[in-house]
């Protein structure tokens, strides 16, 4: 499938709760389209020097022909003549294939530079989005461990509880018993029974 530059910057994804940031994707559908844009320039340029070099090969062709069909009319009275320009013609044709091989060869060289340059932005997008996912999964973990630690920070265990009861019931009741023997005494008027040894086991027990 053939993309274009403006078919990646107006890439859309699906949306999902815990999708992935919407300002990083687009910056990286941008960065992705102006470098594929750009690499499909060269391209197109690598493209046209080589037919321009297809074409001077072309001229260099026509023109040994011409020559040789020259040489061949004024073969009897040219012959070192002939032989110099067909020298002088082979050595044209001979530059001129050394300088579309190297152009060529240059080209080549340049595609798999280009093609190597996508493969590394190919990796640096899976390390990129390698990095988030990891990022969410600790972050994730991290909010489920603090959940445990602040359910089990204000969770009374169950021997400390039973103490706790155990320990008041036994004050309530000798408070009680103390209250019931002082209230015959005329100086216990003022205050309901066992309202003052409430207060003090109250704050005992804050």
């Amino acid at each position: 499938m053939k993309l274009t530059a403006l078919e990646i910057k107006q890439q859309n994804f699906e949306k999902s709760i815990r999708g992935y940031d919407k300002a990083e994707v687009q910056a990286f559908l941008n960065l992705m389209s102006n470098e594929w844009e750009h690499l499909v320039a060269k391209n197109r340029e690598l493209e046209q020097q080589i037919e321009s070099l297809e074409e001077k090969l072309k001229h260099y062709e026509r023109v040994e022909e011409a020559l040789h069909e020259t040489l061949q009319t004024a073969k009897e009275s040219a012959e070192q003549k002939l032989a110099g320009a067909r020298k002088d013609a082979r050595n044209k044709i001979e530059k001129a294939e050394m300088e579309a091989d190297t152009i060529v060869r240059e080209a080549n060289q340049q595609r798999q530079q280009i093609r190597q340059s996508i493969l590394r932005l190919l990796d640096r997008r899976k390390e990129i989005i390698g990095g988030i996912r990891s990022y969410l999964e600790l972050a994730q973990e991290s909010l489920d461990q603090f959940s445990k630690d602040e359910a089990a920070l204000f969770e009374v265990p169950k021997s400390e509880e039973k103490e706790f009861d155990s320990k008041f019931r036994s004050k309530i009741n000798n408070r009680t018993s103390d209250s019931s023997s002082d209230a015959t005494d005329e100086d216990a008027q003022t205050l309901p029974p066992g309202t003052e040894d409430v207060d003090d086991l109250i704050d005992e027990l804050d």
